[in-house]
């Protein structure tokens, strides 16, 4: 019995050490998106900066032209609430689908990619981390088959 006894004991000081290891090298989980682009913050300044610079860009700034501050300043709520839901904050996007909030848009590839550039302007004047800017741009990137061409 005390070999048995002593088999056991070590099995189980060698799960206790293992455990123990697991736990030291576990730590914090990093950091969502949402908090590295700096939380509700840090993405309503991209989101402002990144509207600015859509309404005056002449390749898609006509799509803005007749919208009224109350509407660019629910534009700018709804795209900072899809922000910030896809990248891990704790806010609901609530607005439209993109297929169908795009309907009948025609939105074209070259819009799409003025789009892009004006989105990457405003993530770099924000200073925000380029690990970071292509992680969220490969978050929005799927969304362009339900925006181009509907």
């Amino acid at each position: 019995m005390g070999l048995v006894r002593g088999i056991g004991l070590r099995i189980v000081l060698c799960l206790a050490a293992l455990n123990l290891v697991a736990c030291a090298t576990m730590g914090d989980p990093p950091p969502t998106l949402y908090k590295r682009l700096g939380g509700r913050e840090g993405i309503a300044l991209v989101v402002g900066d990144f509207v600015t610079n859509m309404t005056g860009d002449s390749r898609v700034n006509a799509r803005f032209k007749d919208m009224k501050g109350p509407d660019v300043e629910k534009l700018k709520s709804n795209l900072a609430d899809q922000i910030c839901d896809a990248t891990g904050g704790p806010c609901s996007y609530l607005g439209r689908d993109m297929k169908t909030a795009h309907k009948g848009m025609q939105i074209t590839d070259a819009e799409w990619n003025a789009t892009v550039e004006n989105l990457v302007k405003a993530l770099d004047k924000n200073k925000v981390d380029p690990k970071d800017k292509s992680e969220l741009l490969g978050m929005l990137g799927p969304m362009k088959a339900d925006i181009v061409g509907q």
